[in-house]
């Protein structure tokens, strides 16, 4: 019993450090919508410090529960998934740092709403990608993985035509070119945090079902 209120508690840590994650993502909305660069700046040097933090407690954690409870089956499962995905949220984290650091460079750009449409969209689609991809670990709702893999393909195309369009407005405008690159940069870390979130998901859907779908999201 003890065991199982240990991994529990491990949920929580997890549930937790996504929020975070999910946090900082929407403060780098809530900056380009606003053009605020205290929000940018939280995120770099406040919320990064909290995640690097978390991430070593959870990492503990884990370790400490195998070492102590030797968990197996299910126990043990959770445990290294839990591994796994308290690697993948310092990722995200890290990924949303690198957004909010080149953000800050084009807040005094005017007129960039015809670059961020496509971006803006990713965003909020990760965002719910992130939530949906915990939650579905912490219900073992193989279901709800299942939607979270899906949706990377709504990024991937989102992704491709902000490409194409910022290369366009570039091609026409050569001033623009710093703010497109940075634009594409930005697209390329959402694309890399809905990645990791399908990751999870996988993951997710190996627990609960045994199925390996890594490589045939075709499949889904």
């Amino acid at each position: 019993m003890l065991e199982e209120e240990k991994i529990v508690s491990l949920k929580h840590e997890l549930i937790n450090y996504a929020n975070l994650v999910e946090g900082m993502i929407d403060k780098c909305i809530k900056g380009f919508y606003n053009k605020n660069k205290a929000l940018f700046t939280e995120v770099i040097e406040q919320d990064e410090p909290r995640a690097n933090e978390l991430e070593i407690k959870i990492d503990e954690i884990c370790t400490a529960l195998i070492a102590q409870y030797q968990p197996k089956g299910k126990g043990l499962r959770t445990v290294l998934m839990s591994y796994k995905i308290n690697n993948d949220l310092e990722r995200m984290a890290d990924h949303a740092v690198n957004i909010a650091e080149t953000a800050l460079s084009l807040i005094e750009v005017p007129s960039l709403a015809n670059f961020l449409q496509e971006v803006l969209k990713m965003a909020e689609i990760t965002r719910g990608m992130l939530k949906d991809s915990i939650d579905s670990f912490v219900q073992e709702n193989s279901t709800l993985a299942e939607d979270v893999c899906k949706r990377d393909d709504l990024v991937d195309n989102l992704r491709r035509a902000n490409r194409r369009e910022v290369i366009g407005y570039m091609c026409a405008e050569c001033a623009l070119m710093e703010a497109g690159l940075d634009i594409l940069r930005i697209a390329r870390n959402l694309e890399r945090i809905a990645d990791l979130c399908t990751n999870i998901g996988e993951d997710v859907i190996f627990m609960v079902e045994g199925k390996v779908i890594k490589h045939q999201k075709a499949k889904l």
